[in-house]
């Protein structure tokens, strides 16, 4: 399948098939620590398990990103089918945990997102809407990129993006920020009560502007 529409199903088989692993290694995983309420049950020390979990995050990442290189024509086609791949394969995670084992039961459910450099905490609803941002334009993107059309990052999109990110980051690592200055112990045992949807969705929208720029649907002044 050398042309765009077959290397774009490959891509999404492989996003789909690996989200099933990954979920499979989550099910285990709660299984492992009898997690039945990620806020109650998460554990709050590190063990002989956490660098390898740590690893395996990073793992992941590769694996997208390599797969988005192999996918793509061009360097900017590459990075935005990283973007597709990584925006399907978080998606279909949890359409995959939701077979496997209910959960999530709504969007409002909150989910321990990451570990890297700090836990992550939000609900599942908003790793969602980041995914389907990062298929939509990750997919532009590479489309354009392999039409032959420059694909420019200008300093618009450059202060959209960044600063976006970072608010959209904060939302997400608030509670091990707030106790950061307590130590990791601290870190470990900090949960979240309620999640800034409000100041998420800036973020969000600051970052879908910039990749609308990328992606060529919304021009630069």
């Amino acid at each position: 399948m050398s042309g765009w529409k077959g290397r774009l199903l490959t891509l999404s088989l492989f996003a789909v098939a690996m989200a099933y692993i990954e979920s499979a290694t989550v099910v285990y995983l709660r299984h492992v620590y009898g997690i039945q309420d990620l806020l109650r049950d998460a554990p709050t020390q590190p063990d002989a398990l956490t660098p390898i979990e740590l690893g395996r995050e990073v793992a992941t990442l590769v694996m997208l990103g390599a797969v988005g290189a192999l996918a793509g024509r061009a360097p900017a086609a590459r990075w935005g089918l990283f973007l597709y791949a990584w925006g399907l394969w978080d998606i279909a995670y949890y359409v995959w945990l939701r077979v496997f084992i209910g959960w999530p039961t709504s969007l409002g459910d909150w989910d321990l997102l990451f570990l890297i450099p700090l836990p992550w905490w939000g609900p599942v609803g908003a790793p969602v809407l980041a995914a389907g941002m990062m298929m939509v334009i990750g997919a532009g993107i590479a489309r354009r990129s392999e039409a032959g059309l420059p694909v420019r990052v200008d300093r618009t999109a450059l202060l959209l993006g960044g600063i976006g990110t970072a608010i959209a980051l904060y939302t997400v690592l608030a509670p091990a920020l707030h106790a950061l200055p307590g130590g990791l112990e601290a870190v470990g045992r900090a949960r979240p009560t309620a999640f800034p949807w409000g100041l998420y969705l800036v973020g969000w929208g600051m970052v879908t502007l910039a990749g609308l720029r990328l992606a060529g649907w919304v021009r630069s002044p």
